[in-house]
């Protein structure tokens, strides 16, 4: 996933630069801040993250979110219009997914469950306008709450013993979540994001590893990163 994400983001300096140097040798005069060209800012992470993240629903609605603004921005839109339908679309989206997953439900959120019950032990650690490292290197590890506001954290489980089935309840508020995953342990990710979301390195789950990861992750102008 990093190799595709660095691609697309390389795509997208070369065009810039491309754009600059046109404009400079005089060959053309491209406008690169035309009316909306803040919305890219928007529009651009999130339709990389279509390709590279986890989340695909979080990084489409902000894809969507940021095309309507420069459309309204060109006036092909009308902005009153846009105000009074963005707000409701979004909390119909997000709801909507929310009640999905009530009803459907996912497997890590039934591993955290089955951990509250049987009282395993659940770590916790937060970072709030801060950093912190979490390294569990040694330590017998079965899940943990991690949750970054306007800060960042470290969480390392290479050299953790994993006994089961294990899961990470992650929220990213503003902030960054880095997970390190040893080899021969799967992950499964279900995510609600918005302007964010989750991402990684490629990895490839293999059935014949004997237990999983299961990060249930949330974020809102931040990210969750798995390495």
């Amino acid at each position: 996933m990093k190799k595709v994400s660095g691609i697309l983001w390389g795509i997208v300096l070369v065009a810039v630069g491309v754009i600059l140097a046109v404009n400079a040798l005089g060959i053309a005069s491209i406008d690169i801040f035309f009316d909306g060209w803040w919305t890219l800012f928007i529009i651009v992470p999130c339709a990389v993250g279509l390709f590279t993240g986890y989340d695909k629903g979080g990084h489409l609605i902000g894809l969507c979110v940021g095309v309507l603004l420069l459309l309204c921005c060109q006036g092909i839109l009308d902005f009153g219009v846009l105000w009074k339908l963005l707000v409701p679309a979004i909390i119909v989206l997000i709801g909507a997914k929310m009640i999905l997953r009530g009803v459907f439900g996912s497997r890590g959120e039934q591993v955290f469950q089955q951990m509250k019950e049987t009282d395993g032990a659940v770590r916790s650690g937060a970072a709030t306008f801060s950093g912190a490292t979490f390294d569990y290197t040694g330590e017998v590890f079965e899940g943990a709450q991690l949750d970054a506001v306007f800060g960042g954290i470290k969480c390392d489980l290479r050299g953790a013993v994993i006994n089961g089935d294990c899961v990470i309840n992650a929220s990213a508020i503003f902030g960054g979540i880095d997970i390190y995953v040893p080899e021969g342990l799967n992950v499964k990710v279900s995510s609600n994001s918005i302007f964010g979301g989750v991402s990684g390195r490629e990895r490839r789950n293999d059935p014949a590893n004997q237990h999983t990861l299961y990060l249930n992750a949330t974020c809102l102008f931040g990210g969750v990163e798995i390495k």
